[in-house]
């Protein structure tokens, strides 16, 4: 059921609501569910590891020591 909360909404404006949460749930259905989902690139791990981290210098060491 779906309830609207605000506003006055036109018939053809709550059609269209109504056929975008119908397309959403048979897409969601189709898919099967044990198929593993795929990663969004944001996400992926490996993104952050593409690059070479900066390697520290001599005496990266000291620079650790915070004094409080």
């Amino acid at each position: 059921m779906i309830k609207v909360v605000r506003g006055n909404p036109t018939p053809e404006e709550l059609a269209a609501a109504l056929a975008v949460v119908r397309a959403r749930a048979a897409a969601a259905s189709a898919t099967p569910s044990g198929a593993p989902r795929s990663r969004d690139s944001w996400s992926d791990p490996s993104r952050i590891a593409a690059h070479r981290l900066p390697s520290p210098g001599r005496s990266a060491w000291a620079r650790t020591y915070w004094p409080s």
